[in-house]
């Protein structure tokens, strides 16, 4: 059976990619018996949705703030650096 590190691994893998049979299998079967990695799961669900949905343009926001430019800007900056610099440890 997978670990419950394993299981992050994957449900977050599996925002990004189609997961194996194998793969989805092990996830379900752990999800089922594991109620604290189903929370987990659900939380990320959450975040995705929201996410997507606030990015969609021409769409009223339901009463979130917009980031201004200079936030975005230096919000994305930090996200490309950070994610350099990842890659550079790989």
């Amino acid at each position: 059976m997978l670990s419950c590190k394993e299981i992050g691994e994957l449900l977050s893998q599996a925002m990004d990619r189609k997961l194996s049979f194998k793969e989805q299998l092990g996830l379900k079967f752990h999800l089922f018996i594991c109620k604290t990695c189903s929370c987990y799961d659900k939380q990320l669900q959450f975040v995705a949705r929201s996410a997507r949905r606030l990015m969609q343009p021409g769409k009223e926001n339901q009463g979130i703030p917009t980031l201004s430019d200079d936030a975005s800007k230096r919000l994305s900056n930090t996200i490309k650096q950070q994610l350099d610099q990842e890659n550079k440890k790989e």
